[in-house]
């Protein structure tokens, strides 16, 4: 069985968290007899340094070619200059809108025995194991217009928040899909005492919901959802919710595990029933500060190929085997710099990666 797969670097640790990522994935190849062809592409900063933009449409027709897509992350304080016609983050959201990337899962799983790395009790995120689903091409990132503007009373500013039937429906039907592979429960995110859009989201939720007599429904007001995160994350199993939302409450969710070097996520093109092409990333960002030190936590980079295989090649076995080689790693006691403790035994990001990668071939 053979697969393509374009990888996009990116900047900073992007690159280091990505060449541990690929060695696990050729060590899992190696193990299960599955071929992955890998095709290097630029995104980001180092896509505006070296050819003028932060994507090219070469590397576009590149990643369409392939059946997924790793990424590792864009950015950093050389490309900062908010007057900049060109930014890194352009490239990421040409990646979304070109290639069709309209669901954002966001696993959120804390493992046993990092319970103690975060600054929530214990008590409060022992058992916390939710997906959050960002819709991820529309909304205030998206709508138009969007522009900045002067006038004689001073400067003035628009975006515009605006989402069809269709758009909602699909990033619905991800979140029901996967509830119901779960614990059957739904909290639809939104602003529904405020907003006109949130209103129809909650509409078309509640009509979806009548082909899912399974699941549970629950409406929940964004700033409510943001609050129970914090207070009871384990009452969650799949949250789905727009954009911007999605967004922060993501972030904030990652912090429900302590630091964002262990949450990967991926961006599909379909609903998660078969195979389904996807672009697969950490959480984290570029992280420039780190960068070349060999100090970035490359599991979420790791976990993140854990979900290629199991959407993009529905592959499940493998899947869980590079989930269990980084748990066995943890529990042996090795922790980089992130999710260091006392009595642990403290690594590089060439070094966890390489255990892992040792882990899956045993």
């Amino acid at each position: 069985m053979e697969f393509d797969v374009a990888v996009l670097a990116g900047d900073g640790v992007g690159t280091e968290v990505v060449a541990e990522a690929v060695k696990v994935l050729q060590s899992l190849g190696e193990k299960f007899g599955r071929r992955f062809h890998l095709h290097q592409g630029l995104v980001g900063g180092i896509a505006i340094d070296t050819q003028g933009t932060a994507l090219s449409q070469e590397t576009i027709d590149m990643c369409k070619q392939c059946d997924a897509v790793l990424l590792g992350a864009v950015g950093g304080p050389k490309w900062d200059d908010p007057q900049a016609k060109v930014r890194p983050e352009d490239g990421l959201l040409a990646l979304r809108k070109e290639l069709g990337l309209f669901a954002n899962l966001r696993p959120v799983k804390v493992f046993p025995i990092l319970v103690n790395s975060t600054s929530l009790k214990p008590g409060i995120i022992e058992g916390v194991d939710l997906v959050v689903v960002r819709e991820l091409t529309g909304g205030l990132y998206f709508g138009q217009p969007k522009k900045q503007w002067q006038t004689p009373e001073g400067r003035q500013a628009v975006d515009t928040l605006i989402y069809s039937e269709a758009e909602i429906e699909r990033i619905l039907r991800v979140g029901f899909e996967l509830a119901r592979n779960r614990r059957n429960k739904l909290s639809s995110v939104d602003k529904a005492n405020v907003l006109q859009s949130s209103r129809l989201w909650r509409q078309i939720a509640t009509e979806i919901s009548a082909e899912y007599p399974d699941i549970e429904l629950e409406h929940m007001l964004v700033d409510a959802c943001a609050m129970r995160l914090i207070q009871r994350p384990t009452e969650f199993d799949v949250i789905v919710t727009e954009n911007m939302f999605g967004d922060i409450l993501t972030d904030e969710a990652s912090m429900l595990a302590g630091s964002m070097g262990m949450l990967p996520s991926a961006s599909l093109a379909g609903i998660p029933k078969d195979r389904t092409f996807g672009m697969y990333e950490p959480i984290h960002g570029s992280a420039p500060r780190r960068a070349g030190q060999n100090m970035a936590n490359p599991i979420a980079t790791i976990l993140s190929v854990a979900m290629m295989l199991r959407y993009s090649f529905k592959m499940e076995i493998e899947a869980q085997a590079i989930e269990n080689a980084v748990l066995a790693t943890l529990e042996q006691g090795y922790r980089t710099y992130d999710i260091m403790s006392e009595g642990k035994t403290k690594v590089g990001t060439r070094e966890m990666g390489e255990l892992i990668a040792q882990k899956v071939k045993s």
